[in-house]
């Protein structure tokens, strides 16, 4: 039972301790390259199609929300009559 236990706790060890890491590529260059390229494009939409719809769903939202409190400000302004 206790050889179990530390051939365990050595599996464990060597597992987390000794694991190789990933090497992960440095995307901050090319990142940069982009956004700082002067192509008329305003920064909030250098980052493709997902940065665009991010961008009109934003303003939906606010045009939106806005004509809301209109509305309920309106509303509230002309009561209904008892």
């Amino acid at each position: 039972m206790y050889r179990h236990m530390i051939s365990l706790q050595q599996v464990a060890r060597r597992s987390i301790c000794s694991s190789a890491r990933r090497q992960v590529e440095n995307k901050v260059p090319n990142k940069q390259k982009v956004f700082q390229e002067d192509n008329g494009m305003p920064v909030h939409l250098k980052g493709g199609s997902s940065d665009a719809l991010l961008y009109r769903t934003t303003m939906a939202l606010t045009v939106l929300g806005a004509g809301y409190v209109v509305y309920e400000l309106v509303k509230a302004a002309f009561p209904k009559k008892a």
